[in-house]
């Protein structure tokens, strides 16, 4: 939390990040090559800009050690959010994903979530996982290549990309409008105003900023009911609501930007830097009780497809 919080002093928001499809694209087990999902692709692209990776390929200590790979001297494991269902009245609990594969995000170890009639529920667990380049072993480069290849056939060009990003995003029932020098989401006509197409330096970006706006308006109360009342320059109550769901939106586009592959490149937010300085100074476990409401909104707008089997 404390290299978070002085990278946001120093003015970066490290949960961007351009979609490189040339880099390997979507955060995955360097294994397996099975895509991490939920909210962790927000903590794993945060994690990459920390050690200054360009390769979203990461294993657990246990899995790499059978390998004969090994972390660095010194190199830093990110812990990633691993649910666990549990079944009330059966004394047992049952992994909801493969180990150092899936997770979601939720509000950390402790987090639970209802599932069903009070008889099911979800809590999360961290995993140590440690990036490619915290990592050495003469197997080391040979699954990299491995991987870079895999990823590389898989990803779809940019026009397609680009186009399913637009389908996506329009079939999402708030009315956008185009014009001005803004973009905002407008809870009482409930609607998304976009500066003009020609605006954006290219579509990636409408589309980024577009996603944003799209994570604001799962607030409103007809849907998830977050609380919207807030305003910037606000002191108090009224300024913690403000970044509060300004960090919801800003990490809810991350995790659009990996699902879309568009990446969360959008116009900057410097105005929000030093709310979200605070926020995160008062309480540090507001990152994982907002990432648990970000992975909510961005499962409203755009639901993550079913895990293939095998992997």
């Amino acid at each position: 939390m404390a290299s978070l919080v002085a990278l946001l002093e120093a003015g970066t928001t490290p949960w961007r990040r351009e979609w490189d499809a040339a880099s390997g694209g979507h955060h995955v087990n360097l294994l397996s090559g099975r895509r991490y999902r939920g909210a962790n692709p927000a903590l794993l692209t945060l994690g990459m800009h920390l050690r200054g990776s360009a390769l979203p390929y990461w294993c657990g200590i246990s899995e790499a050690k059978a390998l004969g790979i090994f972390p660095r001297k010194g190199s830093k494991a990110v812990h990633v959010l691993r649910p666990q269902v549990h079944q009330r009245g059966e004394g047992r609990l049952a992994e909801a994903a493969p180990a150092d594969a899936a997770g979601t995000g939720g509000s950390g170890a402790a987090g639970q979530e209802a599932a069903g009639a009070g008889r099911r529920w979800v809590s999360y667990r961290p995993v140590a996982v440690f990036n490619a380049a915290d990592l050495e072993g003469e197997a080391l480069e040979g699954l990299i290549q491995k991987r870079l290849q895999a990823e590389g056939v898989s990803q779809r060009p940019e026009p397609e990309r680009l186009a399913a990003a637009e389908a996506v995003l329009s079939c999402w029932p708030v009315p956008v409008r185009h014009g001005g020098d803004r973009a905002c989401y407008l809870p009482g006509p409930d609607r998304i105003q976009l500066p003009d197409r020609s605006a954006f330096h290219s579509a990636g970006a409408l589309y980024a900023t577009w996603a944003h706006e799209a994570i604001h308006s799962t607030g409103h109360s007809s849907r998830l009911a977050r609380d919207l009342s807030g305003g910037m320059g606000e002191g108090g109550d009224g300024g913690r609501a403000y970044a509060r769901e300004e960090l919801v939106a800003e990490l809810g586009a991350v995790l659009l930007g990996d699902r879309l592959e568009i990446g969360s490149a959008m116009a900057n937010h410097a105005a929000y830097l030093g709310h979200w300085v605070e926020l995160l100074k008062e309480s540090p476990r507001v990152l994982l009780q907002v990432l648990s409401d970000a992975r909510k909104a961005a499962d409203l707008v755009s639901p993550e497809a079913p895990e293939a089997d095998g992997g």
